[in-house]
């Protein structure tokens, strides 16, 4: 594996950090909101469940992205 493959597939990996820090904090603003309106945490945790969902797929984008550009010529 050439060096710059290697640095491309460590910065596609790289966009794990960016969904773990939006989905703790998606999850700490849930929490938050469902603390201060404790009758509206089905919406809130619906919400939460689809926006998480997103986040997250965000992040398997980038692990493919990886995996392709690591085995592929």
């Amino acid at each position: 594996m050439e060096g710059l493959t290697a640095l491309a597939a460590g910065l596609a990996v790289f966009t794990g950090v960016g969904a773990a820090l939006g989905m703790g904090m998606a999850i700490s603003k849930a929490a938050e909101s469902i603390a201060r309106q404790p009758e509206a945490s089905g919406k809130i945790t619906t919400i939460t469940i689809l926006g998480a969902a997103l986040i997250e797929a965000t992040a398997i984008y980038g692990f493919v992205t990886a995996l392709l550009l690591i085995f592929s010529k």
